[in-house]
Order: structure tokens, then C-alpha cells, then sequence
């Protein structure tokens, strides 16, 4: 083989092992079709990541309405409450407040609370769930993992900790959709809709 042959033949085997080998890589496809409302619902939980960095669920006193904790911290549900204030300007903190005023008793009696309070209540994943299921969003969690469409909102039973709520991406992972949540170190976008047991399915306002 004389030096020209061997040249080609380096590059050639060069170019085979730097691309990829074709096995999928979770998120890492196209992008899910998504609606126009929910590509703006998940790109607003996206850019949380990295500014919320940790998880704190604690009780705050808040502004009302419109309070947030500091956005380096904050709890599951602060990324649905931020990305509907960002993406839509939906302020799920008046919102629940408004409804609970409305219909206190129809809300989980579980915090011994004798009236709502905007400072923790939109923060709760079970108001969340109570009051999404009041507005006419809760759907049928799919048996086909794939059937989730990107901006549903998911919620979940985890061993330990309760309930859990997040947003499903525009993301493929291994087995289903990523989800947008954060379940203990800040706001992270994985693979992770299958980890536990699923306990709801909603869609508000991207369709």
C-alpha cells in the first residue's frame, strides 16, 4: 500500500470513529411537536435551570399577588408558577387564592388551616392538583408513555417526600418525554416521568 492509500485510509477510520455511533441519546432527537403556547410554557420552566439552584419548600411570607421566594431556591411547584407568570402572565398564586376564597371547603383539609393563605397554598402540590382538576384540566394519564404531549403537567406519588409535580418537555428521553422539575437540587430538565407513580395528568392553557 503506498503512502497516499495509507493517508486516505487513516482519515478515513479517523471520520468513523468521531461520529456518532447512532444509538439515540435521551433529548438529544428532534423535539417533540409541541404547541406554540406549550413551547413558550416549557422554554420559560427551561431557563429556570441553573438559576434555581436548590430546593426549598419552606413558608414564606410572600407579596400578594405576584410573590415569588428568590429564584435560586423554590420548591416543585414554583416551576409551574414561574413559567405560567413568565410565559403567560397566569399567576397561579392569585388564581388559587381567588378559588379557595370561593369554595375553601373543597380544597384538601390536611395543613389545619381555618382559611386560606397566598402565602403557601398555590405551593402545595394537592391545591395545585385540586385546583387544575376545578378548572377543568385534569386528563387521563395515558397508558402509552409517548401519549404525554409536551406542556402537560404531571404529578406523582414519591416514596419519602409525597407528592411531586412537573412539567412534561419538548425532550425525548430513553423511555418517554423529559420532564422539567425540581425534586430536591434546584430545576433540572431529565428523564424521569416513569420514576414514579404517576398520580395526574393536566393541561391548562396551551392548547
Amino acid at each position: 500500500m503506498d503512502r497516499r492509500a495509507l493517508l486516505i485510509g487513516l482519515g478515513t477510520s479517523l471520520v468513523a470513529t468521531s461520529c456518532s455511533s447512532g444509538e439515540s441519546q435521551p433529548g438529544r432527537e428532534a423535539p417533540l411537536p409541541a404547541t406554540q403556547r406549550a413551547a413558550r410554557l416549557i422554554d420559560a420552566a427551561r431557563q429556570q435551570i441553573g438559576v434555581t439552584v436548590r430546593y426549598d419548600g419552606g413558608y414564606t411570607h410572600l407579596p400578594f399577588p405576584g410573590g415569588d421566594v428568590p429564584r435560586s431556591r423554590g420548591a416543585c411547584t414554583d416551576v409551574l408558577i414561574r413559567a405560567f407568570r413568565d410565559a403567560f402572565g397566569i399567576d397561579l398564586q392569585a388564581l388559587v387564592n381567588e378559588d379557595m376564597n370561593r369554595s375553601f371547603n373543597s380544597y384538601p383539609q390536611i395543613w389545619g388551616l381555618r382559611a386560606p393563605d397566598p402565602n403557601i397554598d398555590h405551593r402545595r402540590v394537592p391545591n395545585l392538583m385540586t385546583w387544575l382538576q376545578r378548572s377543568r384540566a385534569r386528563r387521563k394519564v395515558p397508558p402509552d408513555a409517548w401519549t404525554w404531549q409536551p406542556g402537560d403537567i404531571f404529578t406523582a406519588l414519591v416514596a419519602g417526600t409525597g407528592t411531586h409535580i412537573g412539567l412534561v418537555s419538548d425532550r425525548r428521553g430513553s423511555r418517554s418525554p423529559m420532564i422539567i422539575h425540581n425534586i430536591g437540587a434546584g430545576a433540572r430538565e431529565e428523564d424521569g416521568l416513569l420514576q414514579w407513580p404517576l398520580t395526574g395528568r393536566f393541561r391548562f392553557a396551551v392548547d
